[in-house]
């Protein structure tokens, strides 16, 4: 029987371009891949010898002869290659619109109306790295207290405040006021709180207070059926935010990507019947969108040394589910994410070893498979693989 899942999102940590990448400017795209090619090969046994290596398509990286878990990747439906589409599609939802993007920044109409909500005049208003912006605009924002609005190739308005200056309840407060004006065809996927410290050009960092303000999901998901069922939904990350509370028991924020695997631990020390949900941001937010390839690498090997304690933590009724949301290769020009299929490992005592699922047609099928094990209503989309990895009773 299984009693609990444990599902870590490494996020942005795709492994190769999807078909039709080149409609996303993103061909070539191999987040996995192009690092381990690039660093001459990546340290990471424990994924290794869960089934990583073995992954339809997966590139430059060891196979296992006789790996201990189930393996496959996944495509995504949804139009779109960002956090909240991926997250949304693993629970059951799929978007057949994108959610929309600015790349000349926002109308007027609509930063007209956040500068007379908050009271203040904006900086910036274009799409921009969140390091680059602060170089350029920060000591401009501490003259004149106006907080940074900017964007990305993501649907994101994103607004950057040094704590001292702005603290972090009003710049939480700006980002609801924004959330509450970007509706209908504005309705971007996320509002995102970015503040930072420092004392000049140069010498600016982002703080771990980033806070997510997301869209409402469209439908139920998967989450939804299992805390309707009494089931017990824990959020580590900032899963919370990006399903906007919906569908979750209890939920904890997190410093960094080894901040996230000591909460997930600390849950799991507890014995709750329903999931674990994790998301780790480094990859993503520290690493990926900076092109930094050699800390990319050195992340994914720290998390993979970390798994070995998570492995040595799980009970017999506990299942791990590792995947990702997307793809963020640090090897191309760009900075933005890349439209890539996703790996899938899983692994519990009471799933079966060296089961190849090969690939699949879309992320919902994770979340359809967490609704059959727990033997919940099941969700609008996706396809349960359980029969295909769980032991035969």
């Amino acid at each position: 029987m299984i009693n609990r899942i444990i599902w870590i999102v490494l996020d942005s940590v795709g492994m190769g371009e999807m078909p039709d990448a080149d409609r996303f400017g993103d061909k070539g795209a191999n987040t996995l891949g192009n690092i381990s090619k690039a660093l001459g090969g990546l340290k990471i046994p424990n994924m290794v010898k869960l089934g990583l290596g073995n992954i339809d398509g997966m590139k430059n990286l060891d196979k296992e002869e006789e790996p201990i878990g189930c393996y496959g990747r996944l495509a995504e439906v949804s139009d779109g290659k960002d956090t909240t589409t991926g997250h949304w599609e693993m629970a059951g939802i799929q978007l057949e619109k994108p959610f929309p993007t600015y790349p000349k920044g926002f109308p007027k109409e609509i930063m007209d109306e956040f500068e007379k909500a908050v009271g203040r005049k904006t900086l910036g208003n274009k799409p921009a790295s969140g390091t680059a912006i602060l170089d350029e605009l920060g000591e401009e924002h501490m003259k004149t207290g106006f907080p940074i609005v900017y964007t990305s190739a993501d649907s994101v308005f994103q607004i950057a405040a040094h704590e001292e200056i702005i603290p972090l309840e009003k710049l939480y407060e700006m980002c609801r006021i924004a959330r509450e004006i970007l509706k209908g065809k504005h309705a971007v996927a996320r509002v995102i709180a970015r503040p930072f410290l420092g004392e000049g050009t140069g010498r600016f960092t982002r703080t771990s207070n980033r806070r997510d303000f997301s869209l409402k999901p469209v439908h139920d998901t998967v989450l939804d059926k299992l805390k309707n069922s009494g089931l017990s939904v824990r959020a580590v990350g900032k899963i919370e935010d990006i399903f906007q509370k919906q569908g979750i028991t209890e939920a904890i924020h997190t410093k960094d990507n080894m901040d996230g695997v000591d909460k997930t631990l600390d849950y799991m020390k507890e014995d709750k019947r329903g999931i674990i949900f994790t998301n780790l941001v480094d990859f993503d937010m520290k690493w990926g969108h900076r092109n930094n390839v050699e800390a990319y690498g050195k992340g994914l090997e720290d998390f993979d040394v970390r798994l070995k304690e998570i492995l040595a933590a799980m009970k017999d009724t506990d299942v791990l589910f590792i995947t990702a949301d997307h793809g963020c290769d640090p090897t191309t020009e760009g900075t933005d994410h890349t439209r890539e299929y996703i790996p899938f490992l899983a692994y519990g005592k009471s799933l079966k070893e060296n089961v190849n699922l090969g690939t699949r047609k879309t992320f919902s099928d994770i979340g359809q498979t967490v609704a059959e094990v727990f033997k919940v209503e099941a969700i609008k989309n996706g396809e349960s693989f359980l029969t295909k990895i769980e032991k035969t009773k």
